[in-house]
This record gives structure tokens, sequence and C-alpha cells, in this order.
């Protein structure tokens, strides 16, 4: 019949189509490899590198006001946390109350936790981390271009915190620094480069030079 004759040949267009289509996605291009019509699907993007989310951590590194720490006690979730040293040098914890930690370093921190966490008879045997999760910031004033407060960074120095102040002013004395250590009254005159080591709460000063 003539609609049965009909029907069959669009059948056989519309598979021939098909057929058509599977070949120009399977048909190998230049050098062998396979061009599809949609050359992203499938594709897996390059993954962008992941930036650190731990600052390397220092061992004589003393603790000081305005420092954040992460405090961990294994299996006691609720014990653990971020904390902010306080501006009397103390830390406010879970159970613990107040605890001195102003002039400490991580490792003496750790063991006057973990100390009391046993003589207070509430853990036998406590297994206690702490990390520096942000330092206490460091000033810079003087001649350089935007002088204020600014995050510090383990291993910073001179260079590095006069960078981050957007450089020296055109009045700057380019060769020398005057520090104050974070807890000293006392200003130390240093080179201005990368061997004149920069703490938290440090505070420099940026001179100008003689005309």
């Amino acid at each position: 019949m003539r609609w049965m004759g009909a029907l069959t040949l669009s059948a056989l267009l519309a598979v021939g189509s098909l057929s058509f289509a599977h070949a120009q996605s399977s048909v190998p291009g230049p050098g062998g490899e396979r061009t599809m019509e949609n050359p992203s699907a499938g594709a897996t993007a390059n993954p962008l590198p992941v930036a650190p989310t731990s600052l390397p951590q220092d061992e004589n590194y003393k603790l000081g006001s305005g420092d954040k720490i992460k405090l961990v006690v294994y299996g006691e979730d609720d014990l653990g946390g971020e904390y902010l040293v306080d501006g009397a040098g103390q830390v406010q914890l879970p159970l613990l109350g107040q605890m001195p930690a102003a002039g400490l370093t991580i490792h003496q921190f750790v063991a006057s936790i973990t100390n009391m966490f046993v003589s207070e008879g509430y853990l036998k045997h406590p297994r206690v981390s702490v990390e520096v999760e942000n330092y206490r910031p460091f000033y810079i004033i003087g001649e350089v271009k935007t002088p204020g407060q600014y995050p510090y960074v383990s291993g910073m120095n001179a260079l590095n915190a006069i960078a981050l102040a957007g450089g020296y002013t055109y009045r700057a004395d380019d060769t020398v620094v005057y520090v104050r250590h974070n807890g000293s009254n006392n200003e130390v005159k240093a080179p201005a480069d990368q061997t004149t080591k920069i703490g938290p709460g440090d505070i420099i000063r940026v001179g100008d030079r003689v005309f």
C-alpha cells in the first residue's frame, strides 16, 4: 500500500540521519583525535590551586593579645573551638575558664591546658592541639603611602611590611627603619631590608631623608 511505503521511507530516513550524526561525533580528527559536536561535554576542567588554610607554626612564637587560636581536644568536640587572646593576655576556655596565654609558646600553652584538665579531674588522658589561626597585627607609620594596621604573616620582614603599606613616599629614607618590638618601649634602628624581621604587634616607623 502507498501509505505503508511512505512510512517505511520516513523511518529509513530517520535512521540514516541518526547514523550520520553518530558518525560525525566519532570521526577521528587530525592526529587521530575524535571530534564531537560539543567539545565541552564530558570534559573536566583543570582544578585551581588551593591556597593553604593554615599558617606556618613557629615553635618559638609567643602568644600575645590579639592572637586568634584554634583549640582541639581530641574526642571532646565541645571543648574545642576558636578563641581570642584578650587584652589581659588570657583565653576564656570551656570548663577551664580564664587561662593565661600571653608570653607562652604554643607548646607551653598546650602543656598548661593539658595539666589543668587533669588536675581539675575533667579528663584523665587529654590530647590537646593548639594552632594560631590569625596573628595579632603589626603597625607601620611614617613615610609610607598607606600607614596603618596590617595582618601579620609568619616570616615577615621589613620589605614585606613596607610593600603592604604601599611602598615609600618620595620623602622616605629607604635605607633604615625604626622598629619597636611588641612589649618593648625602645625603638631599634635597623636596615630596611629582608634581614630585619618583623613580629606580630611590632610598630615600624619609616623616617624621612635629609635633603
